[in-house]
Parts: structure tokens; C-alpha cells; sequence
């Protein structure tokens, strides 16, 4: 029973919900990026690289030999380094985009957390925690007055 009460707890508290806003935000910001990637960023890259396709790429250490299906068969033995080169490129753009995402979230997060500006809604519980540091710093003034 304390299990299904904690696990009530966690999803009452929002954490479940917000983690699966997040998963499936996430899921469709994946498939914007890798079109960008595939669609946008590499075909001009391969242009600029006499028509190479970087997904294709590989490095092969032993060629394929033999009929494939038949018992003499080897299969070729390849590294792909071009799917790790898109790769690579899907996360930096991926990691640039997150950081700009993330930066802006922060410029407006700082402008609502300042008690003192009123062009954004200030969340109340920063409200209040800067009215009460308002009023200790009034009362420490009152006392270092009286003392003097």
C-alpha cells in the first residue's frame, strides 16, 4: 500500500506529467533535427565535397566474398564512419539549439524572478521571500540605529 501511495504522490506532484511532456517534446524535436540534419545541413555539405555521401562512407577491413547465401560466404567487414560524422553533426546542432532554447528560458526566468520589475508576473513565493528580505534588512537598519 505505501507503494501506491508514494507513486500517487509523485504523479499528483506533477514530476510524472512534466516527464512525459518533456519525453514527448523531445521525440518530435529528434525528427525536426534529424530532417534538418539529412535534408538541410548534408546536402550542401556533400556539394562542397564533390557529391559525397557521408551516410555511405565506411572504411572497409575485409571485402565481402563468395555468393551470399551460399556456405562460402563472408560478409564484408566495414567501419561506418560517415553515419558517425551525421551523427556528430545532428548533436551539435541539437546541442546549439538546446543551448539557445536554454539560454533564453533563463533571460526570462531571471526578468520573472526580479521582485522589482513589474513588466513580468513575479512567482509568489519569490514575491514573498523578497518582501521578508525587505523587512529584515528594514529591521537590522532600525537596530544598528538604535544601537549607534
Amino acid at each position: 500500500m505505501g507503494l501506491f501511495k508514494e507513486f500517487k504522490e509523485f504523479a499528483v506532484k506533477g514530476n510524472m506529467v512534466d516527464m512525459a511532456v518533456g519525453i514527448i517534446i523531445g521525440t518530435a524535436f529528434n525528427s525536426v533535427i534529424d530532417v534538418l540534419v539529412k535534408q538541410v545541413i548534408m546536402p550542401p555539405l556533400s556539394l562542397m565535397t564533390d557529391g559525397i555521401n557521408y551516410a555511405d562512407r565506411k572504411l572497409v577491413l575485409r571485402e565481402a566474398a563468395g555468393t551470399e547465401g551460399t556456405a562460402d560466404f563472408v560478409k564484408e567487414v566495414s567501419i561506418g564512419y560517415g553515419l558517425m560524422i551525421e551523427t556528430l553533426i545532428d548533436f551539435l546542432v541539437i546541442g546549439f539549439v538546446v543551448f539557445i532554447v536554454v539560454k533564453f528560458m533563463n533571460r526570462f526566468r531571471n526578468k520573472a524572478q526580479d521582485p522589482k520589475n513589474e513588466k513580468v508576473v513575479t512567482p509568489k513565493d519569490i514575491e514573498l521571500l523578497s518582501n521578508l528580505n525587505d523587512l529584515m534588512e528594514e529591521q537590522n537598519k532600525l537596530l544598528r540605529e538604535r544601537q549607534n
